[in-house]
């Protein structure tokens, strides 16, 4: 374990942790980013506590969290996401200083990670945050009150033409093929229609 213990590998440790943690946050569930996250912070804790450590500069990468959770909330998300990657490189770059006993972490090593992690950062999650806001390119509500046809006939179960595309349908009454339809609501992908005098063309 000697080998946790310098500084560089902690570094690199603490930065995937801090990636892994952030993937965590904005893909709940998986179960993967979250167990590599605790893996990487005990592995941390393990070194942050036979290391010496700037107090100031964890400070500083906690407070990273801050505008991190406004970014997914806030219309001006690349503000409040770029501001909380800063905050953690920053932290992350001193919060093991160099002192006469331990060495700091290589400053070559500090800027290719730190730079490579933030670059990550900022693609993963605002291609996330973006993909969180976007409204669905299909909304199935909007097919209420729209016209189409049957191409089976309908009563319990059944198909119709609607918007250019084929679903299931059912109706209180039955309704033979080729019947112009309304559809009057949805439930779940089923649309619920009814029959109309409308011709279709």
């Amino acid at each position: 374990m000697d080998i946790l213990l310098d500084p560089n590998v902690a570094y690199l440790i603490l930065l995937g942790g801090v990636v892994l943690g952030f993937l965590a946050i904005i893909t709940p569930g998986t179960g993967l980013f979250e167990i590599g996250t605790l893996f990487c912070v005990l592995l941390t804790g393990y070194a942050v506590y036979h290391l010496s450590i700037n107090g100031w500069a964890l400070v500083v990468m906690l407070l990273g969290i801050v505008p991190f959770v406004y970014a997914s909330q806030k219309p001006k998300r690349e503000l409040y996401l770029g501001l909380s990657i800063l905050l953690v490189m920053i932290g992350s770059v001193f919060v093991f200083p160099r002192s006469e006993t331990q060495a700091g972490v290589n400053p070559f090593i500090a800027i290719v990670a730190s730079g490579f992690t933030a670059t990550l950062l900022w693609l993963a999650i605002r291609k996330s945050l973006e993909a969180a806001h976007l409204k669905p390119l299909h909304d199935l509500n909007e097919l209420v009150g729209k016209m189409g046809s049957t191409r089976t006939e309908v009563n319990t179960e059944g198909s119709v033409q609607v918007a250019g595309e084929l679903w299931s349908a059912r109706s209180d009454q039955p309704i033979p093929a080729g019947c112009s339809v309304k559809v009057v609501r949805r439930e779940g992908f089923i649309l619920v229609v009814e029959k109309s005098n409308s011709i279709q063309s």
